[in-house]
C-alpha cells in the first residue's frame, strides 16, 4: 500500500476522528490508522466484554462536546448519532440516607432540591452558577481557537464583565477545595461539588484549580447526554462521516514509526513494515508516544526532547468497574425498589465528605490504592434500554484515587479484584441491594486503561492537569498551537 495521502491521522480516538472529518470535509485525502480492532479510543463501546450488554471502555457521559459546534458542523445525526438527555445530570445522596440533592439542567429546579437540604446554599448555588457561567462561556470561546495569552485574557477575565476582576483571578488561582468551602455551607453539597471537581484528577488542595469547580456551571447549559447505544456511537458516527467524505480508516494498524527526513515528516511505517506516505501527519497518540517513541528522541533537538520527557504524566488516578446487574441501585436516600428513578439518570455522586476525599488522596500519595475510595456510579441503561437485556441493567462505578505504580510491591494483576470489591462495597453502603444484584463484571485498573486505550500510566487526562500544563502551556508552549516545531 503506497497511496499518496494529504494527511495521515495516527489514532482513531474521538479527537483524531473529529480532526480527520473536518479535513476530509474540506477536500483533503485523509487516512486514519487505528491500532485496535475498533475505532473510538477512550470513547468506545464493546459488545463482547459481557455477553448481551453494551459496555463502554472509556468515557460515558458526554458534556463538553455540546458546548462546541462539532455535532452540527459534521451533521453527525445524519450518520446515526442520537443523543439522550440525562436529567437530572447528577444525584448526591446524603451519607446518612436522609435526603439527597438532584442537579437538574434547570438551575431553579436544582436550587429547589438544594433548599430541601440547605436553604442558604440554594441562593449560594444560583449565585455560583451565574458568576462562573459568564467566565466559562469565555473559556469555551477560547477553546475553539489556538490558545494565546491575549485570547485567554480577553475571554476568561475581561469577557466576564465582572465588577471585581481581581477577585475572579483570585478564585481561579485558589484550590477548588478552598473555593468549595468558601462558596457553600452544607457538608453534603460541599462533598458533591468537590467530588465533581475531582474528576479532572488534581486533589482539592492544589492551587490554580478553582475553575475545576467553576466549569460545572456550564452543565446547566450543555446538560449531560449519552449517545443511544453507548458512548462509542459518537465515534462510530464520526467514522461514517469520515468515510462519507472520502476518508479511509485502517484498523489493526499500529504505527511503528514516523519517518523523518531533513527535519520533515515524510510518512509512517506500520508494525507490519507497510509504509504510507503523507507530508502532513496528525497524531492522536499521547505526546510521549508520538515524540519519544514514534519520531524518536534522536530525531528531535536535544533541548526539545528533554522538555518533552519532563512533561508530567502523573501516576494515574482512577479505576472503573463495569457491571451487568439484575436491578438498579435502591438508594436508601431515594428508595425505588430497584426500579428506574430520577436518581439513576445521571452521575451518582457517592462521597461522604471533603475530608473523606482528601484522605483518599493521601493514600494515593503514598502509592497505595485508597482505603476508602469515593465512587461515581452510572446506570445509563435506565435512560437507554438498548444497553442491556430486557429487565437487566448496566452499572459503571468509577473510583479515585488509584496509583498506576504501586509502592508496596503489589501488582495490579493481583489486586484489581480486591479493589473492585471495595468500590462495590462503597456503592452498596448507599444502596444495599447492589452487591447481590451483580451478574458479571469487567474491571479496568490504571494498568488496563494504559494497555487497552494507550492512556500512559492510566491517566485519562493524558498529562497532569496542573496550571503550568494547561491552555497555552499544554503540553508545551511551543506545541500549544496544534503544531509542532
Amino acid at each position: 500500500m503506497n497511496k499518496p495521502y494529504d494527511v495521515i491521522v495516527i489514532g482513531g480516538g474521538h479527537n483524531g476522528l473529529t480532526c480527520a472529518c473536518y479535513l476530509a470535509k474540506a477536500g483533503l485525502k485523509v487516512i486514519v490508522l487505528e491500532r485496535r480492532h475498533i475505532v473510538g479510543g477512550a470513547v468506545c463501546t464493546e459488545n463482547d466484554l459481557i455477553k448481551g450488554y453494551k459496555i463502554d471502555v472509556g468515557s460515558s457521559a458526554h458534556i463538553m462536546i455540546h458546548l462546541t459546534p462539532v455535532v452540527k458542523d459534521l451533521d453527525l445525526e445524519k450518520f446515526g448519532l442520537e443523543y439522550i438527555d440525562c436529567d437530572p445530570f447528577a444525584f448526591a445522596p446524603m451519607p446518612d440516607g436522609k435526603g439527597a440533592i438532584y442537579f437538574w439542567k434547570d438551575v431553579d429546579k436544582t436550587c429547589e432540591s438544594i433548599a430541601k437540604i440547605s436553604p442558604v446554599d440554594a441562593e449560594r448555588y444560583k449565585k455560583f452558577v451565574l458568576e462562573w457561567e459568564k467566565l466559562n462561556e469565555g473559556v469555551f470561546q477560547a477553546f475553539l481557537k489556538p490558545p494565546t495569552m491575549l485570547n485567554l485574557g480577553r475571554h476568561m477575565i475581561f469577557g466576564t464583565k465582572s465588577k471585581n476582576p481581581a477577585d475572579m483571578v483570585r478564585k481561579l488561582m485558589t484550590s477548588y477545595g478552598a473555593l468549595v468551602r468558601e462558596t457553600f455551607v452544607h457538608e453534603g453539597l460541599r462533598a458533591a461539588m468537590a467530588w465533581l471537581a475531582a474528576q479532572s484528577g488534581p486533589p482539592p488542595t492544589m492551587t490554580a484549580t478553582g475553575d475545576f469547580l467553576g466549569w460545572h456551571s456550564m452543565i446547566h447549559k450543555s446538560g449531560v447526554k449519552r449517545p443511544k447505544g453507548g458512548s462509542g456511537e459518537l465515534t462510530q458516527a464520526l467514522a461514517k462521516c469520515l468515510e462519507h467524505h472520502g476518508g479511509t480508516i485502517l484498523l489493526n494498524a499500529e504505527v511503528e514509526k514516523i519517518e523523518v527526513e531533513n527535519n520533515e515528516t515524510r510518512g509512517i511505517v506500520l508494525q507490519n513494515s507497510e509504509r504510507i506516505e503523507a507530508r502532513r501527519i496528525v497524531s492522536n497518540a499521547h505526546v510521549h508516544t508520538t515524540f519519544l517513541k514514534l519520531i524518536g528522541a534522536e530525531n528531535l533537538p536535544a533541548s526539545l526532547a528533554e522538555r518533552i520527557k519532563n512533561i508530567r504524566i502523573g501516576n494515574g488516578f482512577g479505576m472503573i468497574v463495569r457491571c451487568a446487574v439484575s436491578e438498579l441501585p435502591d438508594y436508601t436516600a431515594a428508595p425505588n425498589g430497584g426500579f428506574s428513578g430520577d436518581c439513576h439518570h445521571g452521575l451518582q455522586l457517592l462521597c461522604p465528605s471533603m475530608d473523606y476525599l482528601e484522605k483518599s488522596y493521601a493514600d494515593y500519595l503514598n502509592g497505595i490504592p485508597s482505603k476508602n475510595p469515593s465512587a461515581l456510579a452510572m446506570t445509563f441503561s435506565a435512560v437507554d434500554p438498548t444497553l442491556a437485556p430486557t429487565g437487566k441493567h448496566t452499572l459503571f462505578i468509577w473510583g479515585q484515587y488509584y496509583p498506576h505504580e504501586l509502592s508496596n510491591g503489589e501488582r495490579w494483576e493481583n489486586i484489581q479484584d480486591r479493589e473492585a470489591d471495595k468500590l462495590i462495597d462503597m456503592v452498596n453502603s448507599y444502596a444495599p441491594n447492589v452487591k447481590n444484584s451483580i451478574i458479571e463484571r469487567f474491571v479496568q485498573s490504571p494498568l488496563d486503561l494504559e494497555q487497552r486505550l494507550g492512556l500512559l500510566r492510566g491517566n485519562v487526562m493524558h498529562v497532569e492537569m496542573d496550571f503550568d500544563q494547561m491552555f497555552l502551556f499544554r503540553p508545551l508552549p511551543e506545541m500549544s498551537q496544534y503544531r509542532t516545531p
